[in-house]
């Protein structure tokens, strides 16, 4: 080992400098030490700083395309399960065309969920590339004695006055991000979420674009979504209270009710598959006229509205052959004399 005396500790500031005392301590210059340390020391320092920030950048990214991959590869296997699941039970067997048209279906969620993973795995890495970067710059600029205490005051101070001006655009970006990497909703679904309600036509980081039943275009910032009801995912279930006159026989309606609904059901019409065998789940209410018994049917996402309406039409023509009485309001009115006491 080096003998390093007290002034070459000195000259090189008492940092225990190992290139500035050995230069100081072989030549006795103090001019040549110091040049050392800043044309020698420091610039091997910078380029180890950087070399370590690029791998650990080439393996954060690696690590992001790793999750990308297996993100893409679970929802392929979902909508493989889901799509496998279809053809056991047989659901669109008699249909040709209606398989065709959910195997495309399904085609395009999975290149939406391609689409999907990319986007969030290129704003990872983005986000890795600078945060690294901007470390190893701080560093780089620490080792050549930069006063590194205002610069980083004074970004954070601006970050705090950008973030109190720009607070709702960094809450829907962070938002949009955790509906896209969560897989909450997707072009082409049916979703409610509060004001807007409709089917999803653009999903961005910044804002959800809904088209409502009145074909009014809704832009929703993602921040301002508190909540999402996603009618588009796996199943839906069409529920109606189909209302009956008092005196109406309730086991002879309920199971003309229940022919209809599986008459549907058997036919596996276009915008109205049922998927398992409807249910009737008796009476629902008492009202002032009615008496509502209530069915229900699973049927295919985004399909149990146009399903309730054809069952709705069939049961009034059944109603109408069986004789069996759809109310209309009813009062009954009691008309009485109240007989004034005659005074004695």
């Amino acid at each position: 080992m080096f003998q390093v005396d007290s002034t070459a500790t000195d000259i090189c500031s008492g940092n225990n400098d190992f290139v500035c005392e050995w230069i100081y301590d072989v030549t006795g210059n103090e001019q040549v030490a110091r040049a050392a340390d800043w044309f020698v020391k420091r610039p091997l320092t910078v380029l180890l700083i950087w070399v370590v920030a690029l791998v650990v950048n080439r393996l954060v990214r690696r690590a992001i395309d790793r999750a990308e991959a297996r993100m893409v590869r679970d929802r392929e296997r979902r909508l493989q399960e889901r799509q496998e699941e279809e053809v056991r039970d047989g659901r669109f067997a008699d249909h040709e065309m209606k398989a065709r048209q959910k195997a495309l279906d399904l085609t395009q969620a999975t290149e939406q969920a391609k689409q999907r993973a990319k986007t969030l795995g290129s704003i990872l890495r983005s986000a890795a590339t600078f945060t690294i970067f901007t470390v190893a710059t701080l560093m780089s600029l620490g080792e050549f004695d930069v006063n590194l205490g205002p610069l980083i005051a004074g970004a954070g101070i601006a970050g705090v006055a950008l973030g109190f001006g720009a607070q709702s655009i960094v809450k829907d970006f962070l938002s949009g991000f955790f509906m896209l990497a969560e897989d909450q909703f997707a072009v082409g679904d049916i979703i409610d979420v509060g004001e807007a309600s409709g089917v999803v036509e653009d999903v961005s980081l910044r804002t959800t674009q809904v088209r409502d039943i009145n074909g009014t275009l809704w832009y929703v910032p993602n921040g301002e979504i508190r909540r999402v009801a996603n009618k588009s995912q796996q199943w839906a279930r069409a529920v109606l209270d189909i209302e009956v006159a008092y005196n109406t026989d309730i086991e002879k309606a309920g199971r003309v009710i229940k022919e209809v609904a599986d008459e549907v059901w058997h036919e596996h019409a276009p915008n109205t598959t049922i998927i398992e065998e409807p249910e009737i789940w008796g009476v629902e209410m008492f009202g002032e006229s009615s008496i509502a018994i209530r069915l229900v049917c699973k049927v295919e996402p985004g399909e149990q509205w146009m399903t309730a309406r054809v069952i709705r039409a069939r049961v009034k023509e059944a109603f109408d052959r069986e004789g069996i009485e759809i109310p209309f309001p009813q009062r009954v009115i009691w008309a009485g004399s109240d007989t004034a006491a005659e005074p004695e």
